[in-house]
């Protein structure tokens, strides 16, 4: 049997994986660049968001065995990952 916490980190990525899939199929649909720019750009917002819920979801099913010094450190990377990507 598939962990639960295990499942849905799959799913979210799955799901990631189709709102890909839906942004090429509407950027071919669309035939424009601008289009494709627009629809592109909006995936620019949702693979952040997958990344930190489904790091969420791994941290809330890892939380017992680690110590709250090693959950820091790990929360600590995420935030410089953020940091690095939304920085200018």
């Amino acid at each position: 049997m598939v962990n639960k916490i295990v499942m849905t980190m799959a799913m979210l990525r799955v799901f990631s994986g189709l709102v890909e899939l839906t942004a090429a199929l509407l950027m071919l649909r669309f035939n424009s660049v601008e289009k494709a720019l627009l629809v592109n750009s909006s995936l620019a917002l949702v693979g952040p968001l997958v990344m930190l819920t489904v790091t969420t979801v791994g941290l809330v099913g890892v939380a017992d065995k680690f110590s709250f010094g090693k959950l820091a450190w790990i929360l600590a990377g995420v935030a410089l990952i953020f940091i690095g990507i939304l920085k200018k």
